[in-house]
């Protein structure tokens, strides 16, 4: 690839140019765009060629794309080369590369010759390396990439879910592990887990998505497992990079546990411009869609501290802040036990209360109106704590369910505040209002806790959403009692309600009522207190 110029010979210096080529991996029969411009001064000639890493001779074919290029036969290979098609002024060229449809592939880079005039000229000038991975047909798996704990803590550093799992034994085990070379600024990474897309790792300033390097092992549009370097900007499907300097990649897909090992030497960067040295590590998981990675919930696990990855060590998961415990707290005990009593007591206790109570009164109304006061009063406090820890907006349902209880919570006692006398006219219209807006609240609320308590229960028994399924199957049999016990005492008696001088059935299944709400909210406390 050296120009027969006489009396010049190829230049020493950094060339003015750049080769890139568009994807980091290939196939059997797959195309790549290579372009190659230049960067403050033009080129008027150049030779194109694909070469195995370390090899002399071109491999597959290209298609020369516009007027200033021409295929070559090099090697007796038709088009396995481009060069220029005249002599003028070029700033970039583009050509497609066709791998070959079969053969013995392996790794490949692109070498290109630039002549910028006639004495000056750059020879063998070689593109990131295009990793090959072979196209397994559909339905099969690829061969396993041994990933194991051997190590962790004294050669590499290791983070995991569960705590100190071995991915050699446990097919249920997330895990990644990096091992820096003592003799060059190289990593080894390794990254094992079960998952339908992808299983990914990053690096981050702080334990939130954003300004975050990125590493994914996933399923492209051809279900073939690739590496992925790529840059995360927030709470949004992360930009992918130039694979950079990443070499000896493995890949794996065996039942349903995806797995990849590489050596990368790019530099950490969280802010694109400045690099550190001690990160926390981030570890997702989630699905795939031809190949894009979609949104991984609360597939996810955080580093409890930063760490530097070449000083080996065990590293343990993030618990999750108390703060948001709180949050959880606050919000079961608002609409678990005095959001829920408060309906109850103003539904069912209204005559057994009758002409009972304080300053002109009745006790039901002061009880409901303390309960549902408290209740409210916990939820903005709940909302509060969400919002100053997340610093802005969680994907996901949950905060818009939270959102619309705070909202609808707030309301309610305003719109008591102004409404008329029992005996207006239009007293019927704030009293549907009360009550729809209320059973609006109860059942946003119950949604909003099934998701928060999904997001909180890391245990795959999923026990904590059980019990709160068994606390609304309680609350709705008690609700039903009542109901029943109501109907038949309007029935069997004249209505006038002076029978508080005996324990009542509604006081009677109120307590039962309190004692098993209870019950449900205790062992649901205790959840979130381990989660």
């Amino acid at each position: 690839m050296t120009p027969n110029h006489q009396g010049s010979s190829p230049s020493s210096n950094p060339p003015p140019f750049t080769i890139t080529v568009d994807r980091s991996d290939y196939s059997e029969g797959d195309e790549i765009t290579v372009s190659l411009r230049a960067n403050s001064t033009p080129f008027q000639g150049f030779l194109l060629q694909a070469r195995e890493v370390g090899g002399s001779s071109p491999v597959g074919s290209f298609s020369a794309l516009g007027a200033e290029s021409r295929l070559l036969e090099c090697g007796g290979l038709s088009n396995s080369s481009v060069s220029q098609s005249s002599g003028g002024q070029k700033t970039s060229v583009q050509s497609k590369w066709m791998a070959p449809q079969s053969g013995q592939l392996k790794d490949i880079e692109f070498r290109v010759t630039f002549v910028q005039n006639y004495p000056n000229y750059w020879v063998g000038i070689k593109s990131p390396v295009v990793v090959y991975n072979s196209r397994s047909p559909v339905g099969s798996t690829f061969s396993n990439v041994p990933v194991s704990s051997a190590g962790c803590g004294e050669s590499k550093v290791c983070f995991s879910k569960p705590n100190d799992c071995d991915p050699a034994s446990s097919s249920d085990c997330h895990f990644m592990s990096a091992m820096a070379s003592p003799a060059d600024s190289s990593v080894k990474f390794e990254i094992y887990g079960r998952s339908t897309g992808y299983i990914a790792f990053g690096f981050s300033d702080d334990q939130l998505m954003g300004n975050d390097d990125i590493y994914i092992c996933g399923m492209d549009s051809n279900s073939t497992i690739q590496v992925q370097h790529a840059y995360s900007t927030g709470r949004r499907a992360p930009q992918i990079l130039p694979l950079g300097n990443v070499s000896d990649i493995k890949t794996s897909f065996v039942d349903g546990v995806i797995s990849c090992s590489f050596v990368s030497k790019n530099a950490i960067s969280t802010q694109r411009s400045t690099v550190g040295s001690v990160y926390y590590i981030l570890f997702a998981y989630g699905s795939t869609n031809n190949g894009a990675l979609m949104y991984h919930g609360t597939s996810t696990f955080i580093s409890d501290q930063k760490i530097n990855i070449t000083r080996p060590q065990v590293v343990t998961k993030a618990q999750r802040p108390q703060i948001m415990k709180a949050h959880g707290a606050l919000m079961l005990i608002a609409w678990m036990t005095t959001g829920s009593l408060g309906m109850l007591i103003a539904r069912y206790l209204k005559a057994v209360t009758k002409g009972r109570g304080f300053f002109g009164k009745d006790l039901w109304f002061l009880a409901h109106v303390s309960l549902m006061g408290l209740s409210v009063i916990a939820t903005i406090i709940a909302f509060i704590l969400a919002f100053s820890f997340v610093k802005g907006w969680s994907g996901g349902s949950h905060p818009v369910l939270g959102c619309l209880v705070m909202i609808l919570s707030f309301i309610q006692p305003f719109a008591a505040l102004f409404r008329c006398g029992p005996q207006h006219y239009w007293r019927f219209v704030f009293n549907w209002f009360h009550f729809l807006n209320a059973l609006a609240i109860k059942g946003l609320a119950v949604a909003a806790i099934f998701t928060g308590l999904y997001m909180m229960d890391s245990s795959q028994e999923k026990w904590m959403q059980k019990v709160m399924g068994g606390f609304v199957a309680w609350e709705a049999l008690l609700f039903a009692l009542q109901d029943l016990h109501m109907r038949w005492k309007q029935k069997d008696e004249d209505g006038d309600g002076n029978v508080f001088g005996s324990v009542h059935t509604e006081v009677i299944l109120l307590v039962v009522f309190f004692l098993g709400n209870l019950a449900f909210l205790i062992a649901l406390l205790v959840g979130i207190g381990i989660a």
